[in-house]
């Protein structure tokens, strides 16, 4: 297992090298940079360039220098917004300088906030772990075992109506119900239970402990809860599949034939086999929580995380917080995948990835 562990870790750098390469010469093609918008800005508002002569050149992807809104400008001028987003150099040598910067976690500075991307990012990523953590640990907790449940109790009462739970949970996103959570709990048109704002409040570091933590949790409920409703549906689904096709197969009827009682058949020989397809889709749903399915809930909540921090570095050509984003998005996504494989060792010990070409 040691040894699968180090060739994957291995292969994570070219992975992620090839990531960046592609997304570096898509963007380089994309319309509307950062110099765009600074032009734009200059030519709407009149005189922005008290920013032009403080700021320090950065790393950025795009070569927008000849673009159609830089026609007016005056040379000069644009030579200096060119050297202010880092464009005066050609793109390959921007992109091996960027290759250089990322290898040590340097990400550079944003262009609009003047703060470094890592800094940014750090301040952010406690929302989006909370949102993260707790929503996949909830959906999981929920999803196996009402799986299960429906599987053992397949087409009963019990499963019907829990289907139709299950359906509304599928069929209505999780920002829906965050905005059915706020209207009634939040202060929207009835209950004003929980608040609308921040992960804690503006007095928690002058709590004890306790009231810390019972203020953090107080905090995350109903964002959680959002994202736990509208999440939970399809892990609940693929449980209850995979354990029927398990149930179903010869060696569950020879197990019952030698009189092992129906736990033991469920869960010493059933559960092992059934959970493989569970644990193969836990990185692509913690990646998915943590980092987009969580970008509306931030929003109606004020949770300012990662996911809006990526949005609204997107719509802003914010190339160095959108790369940056991107590094760390990719980095934690691989990671998952490797537990994920490590898991299924832990899980099934019949499986070896080692024995197979990684």
């Amino acid at each position: 297992m040691l040894a699968y562990a180090i060739r994957r870790i291995l292969l994570m750098i070219p992975t992620l090298f090839a990531i960046i390469v592609v997304n570096f010469f898509i963007i380089q093609a994309a319309p509307g940079g950062p110099v765009d918008q600074m032009i734009a800005q200059l030519k709407g508002r009149g005189n922005v360039t008290g920013r032009v002569t403080s700021a320090g050149g950065e790393l950025a992807p795009n070569a927008s220098a000849q673009s159609r809104a830089s026609r007016g400008i005056d040379p000069a001028l644009l030579a200096r917004l060119n050297k202010l987003y880092g464009f005066d150099k050609p793109p390959l040598e921007r992109f091996w300088i960027m290759i250089r910067h990322y290898v040590t976690f340097d990400f550079g500075t944003s262009f609009y906030s003047d703060r470094r991307v890592i800094t940014l990012l750090v301040d952010k990523l406690p929302v989006s772990l909370s949102l993260g953590l707790w929503t996949t640990l909830l959906v999981y907790l929920i999803s196996i075992p009402l799986g299960i449940a429906k599987a053992v109790r397949d087409g009963s009462a019990f499963d019907v109506w829990t289907s139709a739970v299950v359906i509304v949970g599928y069929a209505i996103p999780g920002f829906l119900f965050a905005i059915l959570l706020v209207v009634l709990f939040a202060g929207g048109s009835y209950f004003q239970w929980f608040p609308l704002r921040g992960l804690v409040s503006d007095d928690w570091s002058e709590l004890d402990l306790f009231h810390q933590i019972l203020d953090y949790f107080w905090h995350i409920a109903l964002p959680v809860t959002a994202l736990v409703i509208g999440g939970f549906a399809s892990l609940t689904m693929l449980t209850k599949n995979s354990f029927l096709e398990e149930i179903n197969k010869q060696y569950v009827v020879t197990a019952r034939a030698k009189g092992l009682s129906e736990r033991r058949v469920l869960y010493g020989h059933v559960f092992r086999n059934a959970m493989l397809l569970v644990i193969a889709g836990f990185p692509a749903a913690f990646v998915g929580i943590l980092f987009t399915g969580a970008l509306l809930v931030e929003v109606i909540f004020s949770l300012d995380g990662l996911g809006l921090l990526g949005f609204q570095a997107a719509l802003g050509r914010d190339y160095p917080v959108m790369f940056g984003t991107l590094y760390i998005y990719t980095l934690v996504g691989l990671v998952m995948k490797l537990i994920s494989d490590l898991t299924y060792m832990l899980v099934d010990p019949r499986i070896d990835f080692a024995t197979r070409n990684t």
